[in-house]
């Protein structure tokens, strides 16, 4: 008789609380390697807000900003390792994981921000998240980064003027080859130390968009900037393929609905960002250059036949024109 009042109970606070029958909170960790003041930051809290809004609280999503867990090679091998759950990289790192990002890379490849936001709300933009899956990183969305252009402490109006320069790139077999096309040496260096390497004098100059002389301080080290606009490269959010495959249906239709959501916000975030980024570089006395591209067009060419040679990568390349 006990037993059956004690069930008669139970299933009564069952009915009258919800609650109890909703999984425990899953306490979830994202990091990255860029500053709070920086629109990606927001955007991604976006994320893990509506994550933890609509799983009522199942999906716990705190974030780590500034490299507080590791720049950006060591966040991924934390997640293919399963250490950590999400991450935000560039798409350059994610290179040397599937051929794909070659491609999407290539210099000039995106045209403009117009095709960049086609490409990455499209079929052929979800393909290439989908692509690095098989290792251990399974891509949500997009973040918009800018257009890459090189700056140091002089003008560069042709990319004869590279030469001989020691230019800071992110790892990327393709922007090596890209600054051998023009004559320089492409130096790899970590996030946090390009302001002190411009400053020393290691580098002669780097390659980012027009928002890291402001984010970076590499306004104060940086004369020239050059809209030359070779890449436009994005940042990508990515969840480790293990983890995501330990969520329900729901909690996975969940994340990538908000990782949809936060693609949206964080570009009307960068719009306003990347305008008054603009402004406040040439208040710091930086100097805007705005060469002709063709020449820097024609000398990166050979790439689409080094990095776009195999079918696959030949039809990718057709489907980015395309969109």
């Amino acid at each position: 008789m006990f037993s059956r009042r004690r069930l008669i109970l139970t299933a009564g606070l069952v009915m009258a609380c919800p609650a109890v029958l909703r999984a425990a909170p899953q306490k979830l960790r994202l990091a990255h390697g860029l500053p709070t003041t920086h629109p990606v930051h927001p955007a991604m809290q976006h994320f893990a807000d509506l994550a933890r809004e609509r799983s009522q609280g199942e999906l716990d999503i705190a974030l780590f900003a500034d490299g507080q867990l590791g720049q950006e090679s060591d966040l991924i091998s934390q997640v293919q390792a399963g250490k950590l759950d999400f991450l935000k990289v560039s798409g350059s790192l994610l290179e040397r994981f599937h051929p794909a990002y070659k491609v999407l890379n290539l210099p000039f490849t995106l045209r403009d921000r117009a095709h960049w936001l086609r490409v990455t709300n499209s079929d052929v933009g979800r393909d290439i998240l989908a692509t690095t899956t098989s290792s251990g990183l399974v891509g949500l969305t997009y973040y918009d980064a800018g257009a890459r252009s090189f700056y140091g402490r002089k003008p560069i109006n042709h990319p004869d003027d590279l030469k001989g320069m020691k230019i800071r790139i992110q790892p990327s077999v393709t922007m090596t080859r890209l600054l051998e096309l023009f004559g320089a040496e492409g130096v790899e260096l970590a996030w946090s130390n390009v302001y002190v390497a411009l400053k020393s004098g290691v580098v002669d100059g780097a390659e980012n968009s027009v928002v890291a002389l402001i984010v970076g301080r590499h306004g104060e080290v940086a004369t020239h900037y050059s809209f030359d606009e070779h890449t436009m490269i994005p940042d990508v959010l990515l969840v480790g393929t293990e983890r995501m495959k330990s969520f329900t249906p729901r909690q996975r239709e969940i994340l990538q609905e908000a990782a949809t959501a936060s693609y949206h916000h964080m570009n009307k975030l960068w719009d306003a960002f990347e305008t008054k980024a603009r402004a406040d570089v040439q208040q710091m006395g930086v100097t805007f250059v705005r060469p002709d591209k063709e020449p820097f067009i024609a000398k990166a060419a050979p790439l689409a036949d080094l990095y776009a040679g195999e079918e696959a990568s030949r039809t990718l390349l057709r489907r980015i024109a395309q969109a």
